[in-house]
């Protein structure tokens, strides 16, 4: 356990679907310099909520990738999916509050509903089909198709979200205009993505978020459910996201350079950790051997600003 100096508490919150890319090492290596250089406090979290696609061995190729790379953490890991009746009784919460709805549509009924030119990257804007529909999620459950439903938190119309993000700059979003009614309960059962962060940020009072940039339209929906609850949010710091030269973001489902396949490729711990400083403005005073060793040269106002290149490791 590392002993903790400073108020800074984060985390590191890998998702076992899959072995970790360039992308997520470069997170996860920044996340953990940003808490360790002020002496702060790291909780290890198993994001495995989405049970269908997480992959056997993951986690332990996870933990492994991180020992090897110097990474630790304070505590034992925390697994989600062994907390269901925790983001329940936070789900209730909002319901009995007012801010959260069952609804019954089907994807397709939200891509029929919604306009053109409301369609992004995240999909269609909800149109509110559900909001104010029923009286009880009886009549819901009556309603729906399969008897299933889902629920969405009720985004106050007219309201913006801006925070100064430590990498990103300044942000603004018009969360009910720009991306509406978001899902936090899902039909089968399990809470999404939304909810359980932000609940288990609450519970373990992570004060800084280190992730990428493609999560900033989510760090709006959180701030907002942070309030709901009664919770400070984080400092956020949204990072531009490592790309191949192709100009594609990495991700797990296309395969990208993994740090398992480089490893096995006989790549040392020294030339990913170059490269994660080189490609994040981190001074070296030396070869690194471990995550430590980039400490004396971490500067967050160093960090790029936009997007970086994999162009693949040189011989070292």
């Amino acid at each position: 356990m590392h002993p903790s100096t400073s108020s800074v508490r984060g985390r590191l919150a890998p998702s076992p679907t899959g072995a970790l890319h360039l992308g997520n090492v470069r997170s996860f290596v920044l996340t953990w310099l940003a808490a360790r250089c002020n002496g702060g406090w790291i909780e290890l979290r198993i994001e495995d909520l989405d049970a269908p696609r997480v992959r056997e061995g993951a986690v332990d190729g996870m933990l492994d990738d991180f020992a090897w790379l110097g990474l630790d953490w304070d505590g034992d890991p925390r697994f989600q999916a062994g907390r269901i009746a925790e983001f329940r009784a936070r789900l209730t919460q909002l319901a009995e509050q007012g801010q959260a709805y069952p609804c019954i549509c089907s994807r397709r009924d939200i891509e029929a509903a919604a306009s053109a030119p409301h369609a992004g990257d995240e999909g269609p804007i909800y149109p509110g089909t559900c909001r104010g529909r029923f009286d009880t999620v009886d009549e819901a459950r009556r309603a729906s198709a399969d008897g299933r439903l889902a629920w969405r938190f009720a985004v106050p119309q007219g309201r913006t979200v801006s925070w100064k993000d430590r990498i990103a700059g300044a942000q603004s979003f018009d969360v009910a205009a720009q991306l509406g009614d978001f899902v936090i309960w899902k039909k089968d059962d399990e809470p999404a993505y939304q909810l359980a962060v932000v609940v288990d940020d609450g519970i373990a009072g992570i004060n800084q978020v280190v992730r990428g940039d493609d999560l900033l339209p989510s760090a709006a929906r959180q701030v907002l459910l942070h309030e709901a609850l009664q919770q400070a949010s984080p400092e956020w710091w949204h990072l531009p996201l490592v790309h191949d030269e192709d100009g594609r973001r990495m991700a797990k489902r296309t395969g990208d350079a993994t740090l398992q396949a480089l490893r096995a490729e006989g790549c040392s711990v020294a030339q990913i950790l170059t490269w994660v400083a080189e490609s994040s403005g981190i001074r070296l005073t030396r070869l690194p051997r471990q995550a430590a060793d980039l400490l004396a040269g971490f500067d967050p106002d160093r960090i790029p600003r936009e997007a970086v290149t994999w162009r693949g490791l040189l011989e070292r």
